[in-house]
């Protein structure tokens, strides 16, 4: 285990893949695996930490920072790409079926299935609801597989689009008026929490994040909560993962079928964004690129800028990052409500 710990520091120092994640996870992997410490104690320092997760407080944190840095407006301007994110999220049910067939509980398997949105704090918020002796496996996995996206995603994506639908350029997208993203939050929040109770604080803290963002009367704070209070809690939530790493948690066979499930409910949703993708390409008679299929998961904006690094790979003047941002806006939401639903058909309050 310590060895995978250097080799997320690896990932994250030498290939760039998402250092603000590897390189905390990996630390916190390293630390936990160094027999004698104490620290995962419950006075320990990686123990109080870990109290973070257990009680549910950085999940929604981070989605109030995430919510500060995102903007809905090519949602909102393109209202059909939400189909997208919720093509990107078949992974979540086929990873469910997969678990349940092969032996998981039913709310073990939608703990599991999660997984495949990407979203690392909705699968801490639906594995701590449903499984939480299964949390360090699913977060873990979550938040590995959304670091490695940039090494994941791009051979799926030249394997499914050919060419000539890779370099499609698209019209840009008209302007979003400051009310409609003022009233779309707001919306959100009425929609989803009256609709799906369990994950009002994730939604409520999103939603949130963005009014502060779009109302343009409290610059100061949205700066800070997207970027230095969003790093922090990114930081904390890294290593606290990385710490439930040790190797009597995660050397046998449980893990292994966990790790195994969730890349393919990353890979069969990210599969699934990238045809949906190309049905709109040819339904729009070639005006939607479907490289913006493989950004329907939550991994915002990593998702966007992977489509997009692809999409000016085969065109340079192929700048896919704002309409790979709709789909990817509404992957968030899609995994919000996939663990809404989870949660809710379940009875969990």
């Amino acid at each position: 285990m310590i060895c995978f710990g250097i080799l997320f520091i690896y990932f994250g120092i030498k290939k760039k893949y998402e250092p603000f994640l590897l390189i905390p996870l990996g630390i916190g992997c390293i630390l936990v695996n160094i027999p004698g410490t104490g620290l995962m104690d419950k006075d320990g320092l990686l123990g109080f930490n870990y109290m973070g997760v257990q009680k549910v407080i950085y999940p929604p944190l981070i989605f109030l920072g995430v919510g500060a840095i995102t903007d809905f407006g090519p949602l909102i301007a393109n209202p059909s790409t939400i189909i997208l994110g919720a093509a990107a999220h078949i992974g979540i049910f086929i990873a469910l079926l997969g678990a349940k067939i092969i032996g998981f509980s039913i709310a073990e398997a939608g703990a599991i299935g999660i997984i495949g949105g990407a979203d690392g704090p909705m699968a801490i918020y639906v594995s701590t609801k449903l499984a939480p002796h299964l949390l360090g496996q699913v977060a873990v996995s979550a938040y590995s597989y959304m670091a490695l996206l940039p090494l994941i995603q791009p051979p799926l994506m030249k394997l499914l689009i050919p060419p000539k639908e890779r370099e499609c350029l698209m019209e840009q997208m008209r302007p979003v008026s400051q009310k409609e993203k003022i009233i779309f939050p707001i919306l959100m929040i009425l929609l989803v929490n009256s609709l799906l109770p369990p994950i009002a604080p994730l939604i409520s803290c999103l939603m949130l994040g963005n009014l502060i963002r779009e109302s343009m009367v409290l610059n100061r704070i949205a700066n800070t909560i997207g970027e230095t209070f969003l790093d922090i809690v990114t930081v904390f939530i890294a290593v606290a993962i990385g710490s439930t790493m040790s190797a009597e948690n995660f050397v046998n066979v449980k893990t292994l079928e966990i790790v195994t499930l969730g890349l393919i409910a990353f890979c069969t949703g990210t599969c699934g964004g990238i045809l949906w993708g190309r049905l709109m390409y040819k339904m729009s008679k070639g005006k939607i690129n479907p490289l913006i299929g493989s950004a329907g998961i939550a991994a915002v904006p990593m998702a966007a800028r992977v489509s997009h690094k692809v999409g000016v790979e085969c065109n340079p003047f192929n700048f896919l990052i704002m309409h790979a941002m709709g789909p990817n806006v509404a992957g968030v939401l899609g995994t919000a409500v996939a663990g809404g639903i989870m949660l809710t058909l379940l009875g969990v309050k």
